[in-house]
C-alpha cells in the first residue's frame, strides 16, 4: 500500500513543501488528492532530510492544506509507448487528446531517457530529402543529425516545419519513416494548424503529435520535448524506424525553464535563464543520433525563435554549440515575398558533405553547391555596389552576378510551402541558374561535370 502524507506544509505558486516524508527521491512523481476526491499530479524538485519540495503540474488553486493528502509513486514521469502511437495526437503529458482510445502500452519508459553511450554512436552519413531546395541542395540534412532552424517572431517557421514533416523521406527506405512532432508552448490556433495540416495531407498516419499549449503549466512544457523524444527512441531503436523529430518552439521551452528556476529561487545566469541552460538543452538535443547495430535513427530539427532576431541571445547561442549547423530564416527575404525565407549564406549544415555525392544524391552535388554559394555571395556584393555606386560602375560580369542573385532567390530559394522537389530537380535547377553566368566563372566545377550537366543552348 502506498503511503499517504497529510503533512503539506505550505504552498507558494506551483511549489509545495511536504514534511516528514520517507524514502522520497528527486524527480519522483506524486499525486495530490483534494478533499473532493480530485487528483493533481506533481513532481519532486528537492529533497532535504524529511522535507520534500514538489512542483504541481496543474494549478494550485483550491488546494486546502489541511484536507489534502499526497502520495509518491516511486518512479519519475513515464510515457506509455507502443507502435499504435503513430497517427495519434497527445497533450504535453502524453495523454491522448484526439478522442481516440487510450494507448495499450507495450512498456512504460522514463521520459528522461537513457543517455547514448558515445562509443555506441554511429556517424550520420545518409541523405534525407526534405523536398526543399535550400536544405537539400545547399545545407543537406543527414540521418541522425541535429539541424536547428533559427527563426524570428512572425516568420513562417510553422509552415516550414509542417512542410518538412510532410515531405521528408529517406530515399529508398520510405516505408519505415516516421515523424514525431512536439509543439511546445504554442497557441491554440497554431496547434489546430499543425493537426489540420497533417490530416489534410495524410501525413498524420506516420506522425506522432504532442501539443503543449501556451496556457498549459510551465512544468508540463519542460516535459513535452522529453515525451516526444521518448516516443522517438522507442520507434527508432525498438521498431527500427527512421524518425524525424521536430520540436517547436525551443524558446518557449527555455522560458518555462526560467520560470520554474525563478520559482525555486535559483541564482539566475545570463539574461535570467538558469546557469544550467546549456546542460539542460544538451539533454534534449543529444538524444538524437544513430546507434551501432540498430537499424533506426533519430534526426532532429529543433525550431527556435530568436528574441529580437538576435543570434547571440543565450538560446540560439547555446543551441549552436550543441547542434550540427543551423538554417536561418531572414526577415528581409520574407518582406520580399520569398517563401520559405531561408537565408542561405549564414545557414550551415556541418554534416552536409557526409550525405551527398555518388550513391547518395548525385556526383555533381558538392561542386554545384559550392559554386551556387560563391555565385550568390558575389551577386549580393554586386547588388550592394550597385546601390552605392549605381549600375554604370559595374562590369558586365558583375551585372550578370547581380542578375543571378535575383533569379536564385526567386526560383531556387522561393518555392512556396506546397512544392516538393526531388533532389534531382533541385540539382537541375541549380545548373539552369548557373547558365546565367559565363562558363569561365564556373571555377569550382570540373570541366567534365560542366560538359555533362550544364543545359545546352537549344
Amino acid at each position: 500500500m502506498m503511503k499517504e502524507y497529510r503533512t503539506i506544509h505550505e504552498i507558494s505558486g506551483p511549489l509545495m513543501v511536504v514534511e516528514q516524508v520517507e524514502g522520497v527521491t528527486y524527480d519522483e512523481l506524486g499525486e495530490i488528492e483534494l478533499a473532493d476526491g480530485s487528483v493533481r499530479r506533481c513532481q519532486v524538485l528537492e529533497v532535504n532530510g524529511d522535507k520534500a519540495v514538489v512542483q504541481l503540474f496543474e494549478s494550485s488553486a483550491g488546494i486546502n492544506l489541511r484536507d489534502s493528502k499526497i502520495r509518491f509513486l516511486g518512479h519519475p514521469l513515464q510515457l506509455a509507448v507502443s507502435g499504435d502511437m503513430l497517427g495519434r495526437v497527445f497533450n504535453g503529458m502524453g495523454q491522448p487528446i484526439d478522442g481516440g482510445p487510450a494507448i495499450l502500452a507495450e512498456e512504460y519508459r522514463d521520459i528522461n531517457g537513457l543517455p547514448m553511450n558515445p562509443a555506441a554512436r554511429d556517424y550520420p552519413n545518409e541523405f534525407i530529402q526534405t523536398g526543399i531546395s535550400t536544405i537539400d541542395g545547399l545545407n543537406t540534412l543527414v540521418r541522425g543529425q541535429k539541424l536547428p532552424i533559427f527563426s524570428g517572431s512572425g516568420l513562417p517557421h510553422a509552415q516550414l516545419a509542417a512542410q518538412i514533416a510532410r515531405q521528408a523521406k529517406v530515399l529508398g527506405g520510405e516505408s519505415n519513416f516516421a515523424v514525431v512532432f512536439a509543439a511546445i508552448g504554442i497557441t491554440f490556433e497554431e496547434s489546430e494548424y499543425f493537426v489540420n495540416e497533417f490530416k489534410r495531407t495524410g501525413a498524420i498516419d506516420r506522425t506522432v503529435l504532442f501539443t503543449n499549449l501556451a496556457n498549459d503549466p510551465a512544468v508540463e512544457r519542460i516535459a513535452t520535448p522529453r515525451m516526444a523524444l521518448t516516443a522517438a527512441e522507442y520507434l527508432a531503436f525498438e521498431k527500427g524506424m527512421h524518425v524525424l523529430v521536430i520540436l517547436t518552439d525551443i524558446t518557449n521551452y527555455a522560458e518555462a525553464l526560467r520560470e520554474v528556476s525563478a520559482a525555486k529561487k535559483e541564482v539566475p545566469g545570463r539574461r535570467g535563464y538558469p546557469g544550467y541552460l546549456y546542460t539542460n538543452l544538451a539533454t534534449i538535443y543529444e538524444r538524437a543520433g544513430r546507434q551501432m547495430g540498430k537499424e533506426g535513427s533519430i534526426t532532429m530539427i529543433p525550431i527556435l525563435t530568436m528574441p529580437e532576431d538576435d543570434k547571440t541571445h543565450p538560446i540560439p547561442d547555446l543551441t549552436g554549440y550543441i547542434t550540427e549547423g543551423q538554417i536561418i530564416l531572414s526577415r528581409e527575404l520574407y518582406r520580399k515575398g520569398i517563401l520559405p525565407p531561408v537565408d542561405v549564406l549564414p545557414s550551415l549544415s556541418r554534416l552536409k558533405d557526409k550525405g551527398i555525392g555518388v550513391g547518395k544524391t548525385r556526383e555533381d552535388h558538392a561542386s554545384t553547391m559550392n559554386q551556387l554559394f560563391a555565385a550568390y555571395a558575389s551577386g549580393k556584393e554586386a547588388k550592394e555596389l550597385m546601390t552605392i555606386l549605381g549600375e554604370a560602375a559595374l562590369s558586365p560580369t558583375d551585372l550578370l552576378f547581380a542578375k543571378f542573385a535575383d533569379e536564385f532567390e526567386k526560383r531556387y530559394v522561393s518555392q512556396g510551402f506546397e512544392e516538393n522537389r526531388s533532389v534531382e530537380e533541385t540539382l537541375d535547377l541549380g545548373w539552369e541558374l548557373l547558365k546565367i553566368l559565363p562558363k569561365s566563372e564556373l571555377k569550382r566545377i570540373k570541366q567534365e561535370m560542366i560538359d555533362k550537366y550544364l543545359p545546352k543552348d537549344e
